[in-house]
């Protein structure tokens, strides 16, 4: 996959789409198409796709793949075979969505580093404060 990402999730259209499928075509070809190799292009680029004999009955026979998406979440699910899911009015992702998967394990994760600083007597939230201004400046290291 290549190309960029605006603020909403959505992936931009990119130049020289029909050269970069091309080319990564032709480098996993050097080798043998296992059928597991292909590109994610944005949605956007679809329509300007001419693609190679060579590419087209690649893909027509299942040994390589050009997969479009829209969002970041398209990607995911394309890569992970599993629902990104979106936030619903509780403020939650639908249970044994990909997203939701996500938050429970920072959640778990933020558990046990609250836990671990009320063992240690310290505040998680302080336990690395920045160091305070000098006289002449910021000092320490970031």
């Amino acid at each position: 996959m290549t190309g960029s990402v605006n603020q909403h999730g959505e992936l931009q259209a990119i130049g020289g789409v029909n050269e970069k499928i091309e080319g990564f075509y032709r480098a996993c070809a050097l080798g043998e198409l296992t059928g597991r190799q292909g590109v994610i292009i944005p949605d956007a680029n679809v329509r300007h796709l001419m693609l190679s004999k060579h590419v087209v009955d690649a893909v027509q026979a299942g040994r390589f793949h050009v997969w479009s998406a829209g969002t970041v979440d398209d990607g995911i699910e394309l890569l992970t075979g599993l629902t990104a899911g979106q936030r619903g009015p509780d403020g939650r992702f639908p249970e044994g969505t990909l997203h939701a998967r996500i938050e429970q394990r920072l959640e778990r994760w933020a558990r046990i580093v609250e836990q671990q600083s009320t063992i240690n007597g310290s505040d998680a939230r302080t336990a690395h404060p920045a160091p305070a201004p000098s006289a002449r400046g910021v000092s320490g290291s970031y």
